[in-house]
């Protein structure tokens, strides 16, 4: 003879419950009171024949039947909660998240995303944008791009773009102060962001002397770094993918040609498992693909075509 079901209301409130060991938050979770969770309990453990709950004093406590059904109850939710979510997800688009910094996001990422939009239809790509480091599984990240050596425990890393720092000015800034040698920079404001140790870097390689490395406003990234350059407000060192539109539109020139090849460059960083997702594995054949095509085509401009490079290893 089969044994009929206790209702799915007093069995939600009562897994509630017991993971919640309290009433109230659980009517919290359920949106209704917490008289109705204690009612539906009972209920409950009149149709069990049991008893689920010992009631102390401000505390509930599970007894051994109510222990044992709730383990299996918790197992039980879970696998419903999977199936559904399951089934729904094959009416939605998939969603692939890229972590990358304010300033890559808005002068290099951005403004390609919509090719790869274009090529691989159907995903739903959202970039979240941050200088601090990513936990992939609480911040529910896919994928992030991030500029240092590439060391990462336990992630991969693949180099995406060796980009050089370079000074940029704007053109009426040295129009009234001649910046035509790497010495000349003792007469203008150095701009940083938060890689504050690329100046001296770059004047270590140039050997330069007399100019203090330190000095000048510190930016929290590229982005405010660029704006001061463009407003004429001093030299700010930057990588040449983050200034492409500015040289273009003239707005921002680059004296010297000279690189630092300080070993630092943007790298995909991501968990191993992640390649099991498509949308991981299509944005990563994108992404490298856009990157060694950027890198081909500065290799072929005065920019990169048989520039002296300074070495410096950090």
């Amino acid at each position: 003879m089969s044994t009929s079901l206790p209702s799915l209301v007093s069995l939600r409130a009562f897994e509630a419950t017991a993971r919640h060991s309290s009433v109230t938050k659980a009517a919290r979770e359920l949106n209704v009171t917490p008289g109705a969770v204690s009612l539906q309990i009972r209920e409950l453990e009149q149709t069990l024949g049991v008893t689920l709950f010992e009631r102390r004093p401000r505390q509930l406590v599970l007894t051994e039947d109510g222990s044992s059904y709730f383990a299996t109850l918790r197992r039980a939710f879970r696998m419903m909660r999977e199936a559904t979510e399951e089934l729904t997800a094959r009416r939605r688009a998939p969603v692939l998240t890229v972590s990358c910094t304010p300033t890559f996001a808005a002068q290099w990422l951005v403004p390609r995303i919509g090719a790869f939009e274009q090529q691989v239809p159907g995903i739903d790509v959202r970039i979240s944008t941050t200088n601090r480091l990513t936990d992939f599984q609480a911040d529910g990240v896919d994928v992030a791009i991030r500029h240092g050596l590439g060391r990462y425990d336990g992630l991969i890393s693949e180099r995406l773009i060796d980009d050089d720092p370079v000074p940029v000015i704007h053109p009426a800034l040295r129009a009234r102060r001649p910046l035509d040698t790497p010495n000349d920079l003792a007469a203008h404001v150095l701009l940083h962001d938060v890689h504050r140790q690329d100046w001296r870097l770059w004047l270590d390689a140039a050997g330069v002397e007399g100019v203090d490395a330190a000095r000048g406003p510190v930016f929290v990234n590229s982005n405010g770094a660029i704006e001061a350059a463009k407003a004429g407000d001093g030299v700010a060192l930057v990588r040449l993918s983050l200034v492409t539109r500015e040289r273009a539109e003239g707005v921002l020139e680059a004296p010297f040609p000279e690189g630092v090849m300080t070993g630092l460059a943007y790298h995909l960083v991501y968990p191993p498992a992640a390649l099991d997702r498509p949308p991981v594995t299509a944005f990563r054949a994108w992404i490298i693909e856009e990157a060694r095509g950027e890198q081909d085509f500065a290799a072929s401009t005065e920019i990169g075509a048989g520039r002296p490079m300074l070495k410096v290893v950090p």
